[in-house]
């Protein structure tokens, strides 16, 4: 049985499952982007730990994501995924600053996750799970794939998914900025850390072995068909 083929970029997807795969891959951008996003946390929590210092921290987390932005341009590379990591730090470098609090620095991250995990479990509880833009925008119809019960269902599973680890995010990380503030810097930045992408990693293999079951095949600008396992023809 033949299968419809989806195009997003220039990059051709017979099923649901390819689809979502290729797209969480493209947002997460690949290994060098996780580091990338990773490397000014350490940077900050290191210098903490060492000087006590919120501005000479402050200043290493910046100047290391300004210099990771730098290469990136001097090799003609997509810049995005560092600048989206120096907006972050900028903002939470801002915050911190405003208050003199160093612990403010984690707290735009700590608000980001709660605010993400919320917006997706009012996606799934409204059965509009966000990971189903994600097919929309391949298929070229953004709503289509609501017409099929059974793509809803598996765009559900992958969303809570994807909104378990900012639920840990938030219910690890929060308690310490509360209860124990500044003194707890060193703790939030390794809980960051070790939350971060080694978190994600997790959730997307779970999604994965989700995807790895059922082949949906794909048909643009149409809703898509029932979802079964299917064996190539």
């Amino acid at each position: 049985m033949s299968t419809a083929e989806a195009t997003s970029g220039g990059t051709a997807y017979e099923t649901v499952e390819a689809a979502v795969r290729a797209q969480l891959a493209k947002a997460l951008g690949g290994k060098r982007g996780i580091v990338e996003a990773a490397l000014p946390t350490i940077a900050f929590t290191v210098s903490w730990i060492l000087s006590e210092d919120l501005r000479t921290s402050l200043i290493v987390s910046i100047a290391l994501a300004v210099l990771l932005l730098a290469v990136r341009i001097v090799q003609r590379s997509t810049p995005q995924f560092v600048i989206n990591s120096l907006i972050g730090i900028a903002i939470g470098a801002f915050f911190a600053a405003r208050t003199g609090e160093a612990k403010d620095y984690y707290l735009p991250g700590i608000l980001y996750n709660g605010g993400y995990a919320a917006a997706m479990l009012l996606s799934v509880v409204t059965r509009w799970p966000l990971v189903g833009f994600m097919i929309g925008s391949v298929t070229g119809d953004p709503t289509g794939w609501r017409k099929d019960p059974g793509i809803v269902r598996l765009c559900s599973k992958l969303t809570w998914l994807l909104m378990i680890p900012c639920l840990v995010r938030v219910i690890v990380q929060l308690p310490i900025y509360l209860i124990w503030g500044n003194d707890g810097v060193a703790a939030m930045g390794v809980a960051k850390i070790a939350l971060g992408w080694p978190l994600q990693v997790a959730a997307l293999g779970a999604m994965v072995l989700v995807l790895a079951r059922g082949r949906t095949p794909i048909q643009p600008a149409s809703p898509l068909g029932p979802l079964k396992d299917e064996k190539p023809a």
